[in-house]
């Protein structure tokens, strides 16, 4: 087994690792608005400019948060600083850097995809989300197994801790369409929740929670759009007060802008959010822009 020196090392080279993978959502995201506000034209805007002479397929996914690593393109509300610790009392906000998702977006933003290619493209997307989200997080048991030649030492899923995974319905079922590959434990609790076009205010129609969580049970939340952040504020609060802890849940969606973003990080810190793209702005009926549409309606054709 790893001596102290051993696994201290392994817990300095995960956290470099992290620092290189993460962007630090804080709530001084209010400086995007105050840009917006000033008329000054954001990266993320004169990134598409630049892209639309190249074709709509590019523009669609040439957004700089696909690459968290290079903190330069990144508006500075999302960007940590150099060498900044990650605490815990920060929300952080993880896009992978991965040529998959960028494709899968592309194929989701295209008003042209049918009902099955975007349900499928979510689909796709959610697996990598959580393939990340769940990176060294889920726990481990060490064991010995027998191989046809001699006896290996291995680490695998700990099937007695299983995620708690908790779509937001109806369109968070179809980023875990395919969780079972990623996840060899979870159990799942369904949250329906529906947004008032009028008022934008979240309302339950299905609440399958479980009445209480250990505050070491790891959470994962799936909602494919984190547009106003409204309905996932309401999902969230729900768990945490059943005794969740913010730090111990992971959200996972395909869109996110940030006045959603701007209001989770407000109300859970700690938590932690992987999205496909983080898009602009949204518009006057709170809908993400460029955005995909009404993930619902696109995912099951109603």
């Amino acid at each position: 087994s790893a001596t102290p020196r051993e696994r201290e090392g392994e817990r300095r080279a995960r956290e470099d690792r992290e620092r290189e993978r993460v962007c630090v959502c804080e709530s001084t995201m209010n400086r995007v608005a105050a840009r917006r506000a000033t008329g000054a034209p954001s990266q993320t805007t004169q990134g598409s400019a630049r892209a639309l002479g190249r074709s709509r397929i590019r523009s669609s996914i040439g957004s700089s948060f696909l690459a968290p690593r290079l903190r330069a393109r990144l508006p500075a509300p999302f960007a940590a600083a150099e060498g900044s610790p990650l605490q815990s009392s920060q929300m952080l906000v993880i896009v992978p850097p991965h040529p998959l998702v960028g494709h899968w977006i592309a194929v989701a933003r295209n008003k042209y995809s049918p009902s099955p290619m975007f349900r499928n493209a979510l689909a796709e997307l959610g697996r990598i989300l959580i393939y990340e989200a769940v990176r060294e997080w889920l726990p481990v048991v060490e064991a010995q197994i027998e191989t046809p030649l001699a006896l290996a030492d291995v680490a695998v899923v700990d099937t007695e801790k299983p995620i708690k995974v908790i779509p937001i319905l109806r369109a968070g079922l179809v980023l875990l369409e395919n969780a079972a590959t990623v996840l060899p434990a979870s159990e799942t609790y369904h949250l329906g929740l529906v947004r008032d076009e009028e008022t934008l205010l979240p309302s339950e129609y299905l609440n399958k929670l479980p009445e209480s969580f250990a505050p070491d049970d790891k959470v994962l939340v799936s909602d494919p759009m984190l547009a106003t952040g409204g309905t996932l504020a309401h999902a969230l609060q729900l768990i945490v007060d059943r005794g969740a802890r913010p730090e111990n849940i992971r959200v996972i969606c395909a869109l996110a802008a940030p006045p959603g973003l701007t209001k989770i990080s407000e109300k859970f810190p700690g938590l932690r959010i992987y999205a496909g793209i983080i898009d602009p702005e949204l518009n006057d009926v709170g809908f993400i822009v460029p955005g995909v549409g009404d993930a619902g309606d696109r995912s099951f054709g109603t």
